[in-house]
């Protein structure tokens, strides 16, 4: 589903002085200070539609004719074009204020198109100066990010207080808004629950995260293991389980590892900017662990690693490895698995750990946006 940022034009991405300021000549046209370098950045590395709203006061009219408009509308947005950002869509309200149109923002009148399925309003942003901008996010269902707040009430202040569910941000800087959003946009929270009649089993994911975890399969030491997991991907990870154990522990591993496996890649499926491979070798004590990843869609999995106890807790070894076969099918990932030692303990939790490490080298974040495949796409 597509996020999208609703951009205000004057006094958002171009200066008025005053507010009520006509821009109806080049000369007027003074950018705001730094918006093209961040939003060429917000365009390039985050994955958002662009999207124009704005009200133009009686455009068409004696007072503000179109003349006077589209020369100078068109180069802002020539402009914007030759710096990387585009506007899939631009809004544009003709109307005077007290015409009460359902298209002047903070109507959504114009904006109806963007109420399916396709879009994701509530992760997206309204950003503009004015309170009818803070309006309109409101209105849409969305958040706002009012940009160097314009004093249009007496009563302002309560009415910022209704309304501080919906501010995100107040902010006079383009490079707040992009850190914001960038902040926003690697910290997103991820859900997902698989249900058979066999087990429950639900996941909360937050790849970025700060490695906490909250796990409860039933089995103590795959709990453990998935701690181990969060803790040195830098993943917070909340799994809840619910198996019938009372069987045996196969399904419960093994749909663990599946819903785990489909959260990630549904965590992932923007793969843009991302290193895509990981790869690590850990000691613990008398084991090494190697374990390489790759994230191109497909899945194939490697394994090289041989256990004498036939349970380590709960854990019947023979899972291991259908764990991560599991994963990686679901995951849609490759990969490459070799540990050796002596204790069967150390060996397990040094490949989880390798594991974990592996995953935080292949979803880093570089500095570019493009898919990491030289085919164009994964």
């Amino acid at each position: 589903m597509k996020r999208i940022l609703f951009i205000d034009r004057d006094g958002t991405i171009i200066q008025e002085f005053p507010p009520t300021y006509q821009i109806d000549s080049l000369e007027k046209v003074n950018f705001y200070p730094r918006v093209l370098f961040f939003l060429t950045k917000i365009a390039h590395e985050l994955n958002y539609d662009f999207v124009m709203v704005t009200n133009q006061d009686g455009l068409g009219t004696d007072k503000f004719p179109e003349k006077n408009f589209w020369p100078i509308h068109n180069h802002i947005l020539k402009i914007l074009k030759t710096e990387g950002i585009h506007f899939s869509s631009v809004h544009i309200d003709r109307t005077f204020p007290e015409e009460n149109s359902p298209t002047r923002k903070p109507g959504i009148g114009m904006l109806t198109s963007y109420f399916h399925s396709g879009y994701n309003l509530e992760k997206s942003f309204v950003i503009g100066d004015r309170l009818t901008d803070v309006l309109l996010a409101k209105n849409l269902g969305c958040k706002s990010i009012w940009i160097n707040p314009i004093i249009e009430e007496k009563n302002l202040s309560i009415e910022k207080k209704s309304l501080k569910k919906i501010i995100a941000l107040e902010t006079d800087s383009w490079e707040r808004i992009y850190e914001y959003l960038k902040d926003v946009s690697t910290k997103r929270i991820f859900q997902h629950q698989r249900k058979t009649l066999e087990t429950d089993v639900k996941i909360t994911i937050q790849l970025y995260g700060e490695g906490k975890a909250k796990i409860q399969t039933g089995l103590g030491f795959l709990d453990h293991l998935l701690e181990q997991m969060a803790f040195h991907s830098l993943m917070d990870l909340n799994i809840h389980a619910i198996g019938d154990l009372e069987v045996d522990e196969h399904h419960t591993i093994e749909d663990t590892a599946i819903t785990l496996g489909e959260i990630f890649h549904q965590s992932i499926i923007d793969k843009r900017g991302i290193e895509r491979y990981g790869f690590f070798s850990l000691p613990m004590d008398d084991c090494l662990a190697t374990v390489a990843l790759d994230l191109g869609g497909r899945s194939q999995l490697t394994w090289k690693a041989k256990f004498i106890r036939n349970k380590i807790g709960k854990v019947p070894t023979e899972m291991f490895i259908h764990f991560f076969k599991s994963f990686s099918s679901s995951a849609k990932c490759n990969l490459y698995v070799h540990a050796i030692g002596k204790n069967d303990h150390h060996k397990i939790e040094s490949i989880f750990k390798a594991f974990a490490k592996a995953i935080k080298m292949a979803i880093k974040k570089n500095r570019t946006n493009k898919l990491p495949s030289s085919k164009g796409m994964l």
